[in-house]
């Protein structure tokens, strides 16, 4: 322990006798560690750690099967497996919700979800004030009770006596029973919670739209409970052939399964990302401490023959490298939860899981500190090896030069070589992100987003849903708002252009063949528009026609569909000369009518998906054939569309003052959204990227700076027999240039494999570019000529004869 001391005392010494060179590695690793801490925060949170539940690996989510594709759930399906497995101690149903409160000035609408009783129970998420639904609670006529969380809860008010009182919702008045503790749920867009309430005409195995978690009984495995649901499946199948046929279920830990996988490999990708920086930093101080340690010769030969072992002076130097490794790393905490503060404030919304809780913890700290030590041994033991193995006699000679060793040479040679070849990769995956960024910024949208703006009408399901009146009602809803100065146009949706058309249903193409198991059908995205919805958004019809107001319900049953609906369906069809027969949507109601024909009138040009799968063929109807009590509104304006919703608002409270304006936003804004979590990506990459190009260029430059200051005495005597400015400057660029070739041939080979494995996460990335590789290699080539430059400049600036008489 006294050695240890004086040890520690000594390199504490030796360090403050060099701040500048101690600053700029301490900056350097807090950098680099920095950087990991801030995103295995992110992956820890969202990959490693368990649900923040009780016995977080009995929760499971229950999918509908068709096919191989997951699907939502019917509530027949649910009420059948809920009576029929034995796997679980509770199985839960839930669907969104858009809800309008009573406040003091306007309505406000609020994202929502309706529960079966007992939800929150079964997860084990906790609560603030009251309790979760009871079981008669969510039985017809039962049902008016809400649940808040917390930060709803805040925003009316925080008021501690609000459980038992009354709060009106849709016009209607409810019991707030319970609010949810401060966490997980306030990370959730839905903030209002009440009772999913079966009716009758609901509980039918047709039309799917429920989502079900369950919680698995004590010793109950996954493999078990999905062999239980699938004879449940089986048999509904057996009873409901019509409906049920080919389906089956998949039961799924809960854990990020409603995270893309993409995503979840996007993650794994940053974090071997960062990893590089932090290899790239330590090899930086490697290179620094190698040139301390040259300029240390003397000093270390003179204790090496005062009688210190090469064993202690290889500790003394792997102490002052560890030592380095902590300050630096404690820096690295402060930087690193700056940087993750940083992270969220430019995350989107929904990018993780809501039990992902960004902050640093025990986990993060121990993988900081097992990142420093790596870090410290890492730098620290190449050069305090070369240095503890320096030979006493010829350090101390008389007027010897402080010279370089062959082997220090080629070990700095070698790691700039590395820092190249690391970077080469970092800088592939920017590259790629770039490229497929731009080909998304420049794809086809197939609308005009540009002074047109959207919003939903959160009509309350106690409306009446007679399609007359629906009719009466939007008609009245798109005159008062046509009625607004600067609006052009206005049209009445089921869903929103770039998102999807709002159903999936499954066809048949009349005068085909019939499909023995209905559950083989192709399927389209399926959704009800009125006539001017193509005027609204710019989407422009590339065969037939559109749809007029003569179009309505008792006119014949017509329909529009996409370019990849014909591309994929009708290949070798006259589209306006087919018909679709599609289950009939029964206005506000979850429940298929008979199946109805369609007649194609016209093919639209494609809008661009969020889904970016190949091919998304889509059916447009009449609005006013199927009216749906709650749809979205579009309009097109002649001025800024953002300006006028005040004004749009205004007219729709003139027609239902009822009701809130639900998510407003102008279609450049749901275009901005759609890219968001590309352009997140995107810039994490090139941050990263340029970080490495800098320390990559940075380690070049050092290596050429103290390879200068240790041959003076040779380019002086090159100069002094005749070497011309431009030679030197061409010897030293040259070397540098060389390291960086090779490191960069080195690297192709690393950045192969990171583009094979962000292709499934990049739009438009089919087949690895090359040319993205040779881009960046060039970059990193013209940054170490940059790097090479400098000092080989300084070279060339030797004054030969003073500098052969300082030697």
């Amino acid at each position: 322990m006294p050695s240890l001391l004086r040890n520690l005392r000594h390199t504490v010494r030796m360090l403050w006798k060099s701040p500048g060179l101690t600053i700029t590695i301490l900056l350097t690793l807090a950098l680099g560690i920095g950087v990991n801490t801030a995103i295995f925060t992110v992956d820890y949170a969202t990959l490693l750690a368990p649900l923040p539940y009780p016995e977080p690996d009995q929760l499971v989510v229950v999918w509908s099967k068709i096919k191989t594709y997951h699907n939502g759930i019917s509530a027949g399906d649910y009420k059948d497996w809920s009576e029929q497995s034995r796997s679980f101690s509770t199985l839960s149903a839930f669907t969104g919700g858009s809800f309008n409160i009573a406040t003091k000035a306007v309505p406000e609408n609020i994202d929502g979800m309706q529960v079966t009783p007992g939800y929150y129970n079964m997860l084990g998420n906790p609560f603030f004030l009251g309790r979760d639904f009871l079981p008669e609670e969510g039985k017809e006529g039962k049902g008016h009770v809400v649940i808040l969380t917390h930060k709803l809860w805040s925003h009316l008010g925080s008021d501690r006596t609000l459980v038992g009182k009354t709060m009106h919702v849709n016009s209607e008045p409810y019991t707030v029973v319970g609010v949810l503790a401060p966490g997980i749920a306030d990370r959730n867009e839905a903030q209002i919670i009440v009772p999913l309430v079966f009716k009758p005409e609901q509980l039918n195995h047709d039309f799917h739209w429920l989502l079900s978690i369950g919680r698995l009984k004590p010793g109950v495995t996954l493999k078990q409970a999905q062999a239980d649901m699938d004879a449940v499946t089986a048999h509904i199948a057996e009873v409901n052939p019509k409906s049920n046929k080919g389906w089956g279920s998949f039961v799924e830990p809960l854990k990020n399964d409603f995270l893309p996988s993409e995503r979840k490999q996007t993650l794994w990708i940053l974090l071997g990302a960062v990893g590089f920086i932090l290899l790239i930093a330590c090899v930086n101080v490697a290179n620094l401490l190698l040139a301390r340690g040259l300029s240390r010769q003397k000093e270390l030969a003179v204790r090496s023959a005062l009688g210190a072992s090469r064993k202690s002076l290889f500790e003394q130097l792997l102490l002052e490298s560890l030592l380095l490794a902590v300050a630096g790393g404690v820096l690295g905490i402060g930087a690193g939860w700056a940087m993750l503060q940083a992270l969220v404030s430019i995350m989107p919304q929904g990018t993780l899981p809501t039990e992902a809780d960004l902050h640093l913890n025990l986990p993060v700290l121990f993988f900081t500190l097992a990142a420093t030590t790596l870090a410290g041994v890492l730098f620290g033991s190449a050069p305090a090896w070369y240095a503890s193995r320096i030979d006493p006699g010829e350090a101390l000679k008389e007027g010897g030069r402080t010279g370089t060793s062959a082997g220090h040479h080629r070990l700095r040679q070698m790691l700039v070589i590395g820092e190249f070849a690391l970077a080469l990769s970092l800088l592939t995956g920017a590259g790629l992100a770039i490229h497929s960024f731009v080909k998304l910024l420049n794809v086809d949208l197939g609308i005009r987003p540009d002074h047109s703006l959207t919003f939903y009408l959160p009509v309350p399901e106690t409306r009446s849903k007679e399609p007359e009146r629906v009719v009466a009602y939007y008609r009245q809803m798109l005159a008062s708002i046509r009625a607004v100065p600067g609006v052009t146009s206005v049209s009445a949706e089921t869903g929103t252009p770039l998102y999807g058309p709002g159903f999936g249903m499954p066809f048949t193409i009349v005068g085909k063949p019939a499909f023995n198991d209905p559950s083989m059908r192709p399927n389209t995205g399926y959704g009800m528009v009125t006539p001017d919805y193509f005027q609204t958004f710019g989407i422009t019809m590339t065969r037939g026609r559109s749809f007029t107001d003569q179009d309505a319900g008792a006119s014949v049953k017509v329909a529009v569909v996409n370019e990849d609906f014909v591309k994929k369906h009708l290949k070798a069809a006259d589209p306006l000369l087919t018909r679709i027969s599609v289950e009939e949507l029964i206005p506000g109601v979850t429940k298929l009518g008979a199946p109805q024909e369609w007649q194609i009138i016209g093919v639209y040009h494609n809008v661009h998906s969020r889904e970016r799968t190949d091919g998304n063929p889509e059916m447009l109807i009449p609005f006013w054939q199927i009216p749906w009590p709650a749809a979205g509104i579009g309009v097109r304006t002649t001025t800024d569309p953002a300006s006028m919703i005040p004004s749009i608002a205004t007219a729709v409270h003139r027609v239902d003052s009822d009701i809130a304006l639900a998510e407003p936003r102008t279609m450049e804004e749901i275009h901005d959204r759609v890219l968001s979590n590309d352009r997140f990506t995107l810039i994490l990459f090139v941050v990263f990227a340029v970080v490495a190009l800098l320390l990559a260029s940075i380690g070049v430059y050092g290596v050429l700076s103290f390879s200068i200051a240790q041959r003076t005495h040779e380019i002086a005597l090159r100069m002094a027999l005749g070497a011309s400015h431009r030679s030197v400057v061409g010897l030293i660029v040259k070397e540098g240039l060389v390291l960086a070739a090779i490191g960069l041939s080195v690297g192709a080979v690393g950045g192969y494999f990171v583009g094979w494995g962000m292709q499934k996460t990049l739009y438009g990335m089919e087949k690895l570019d090359l040319s993205v590789m040779f881009s960046v290699a060039l970059l990193l080539l013209i940054s170490a000529l940059v790097a090479c430059l400098i000092p080989a400049r300084r070279a060339a600036s030797v004054q030969p004869m003073q500098a052969l008489r300082t030697e």
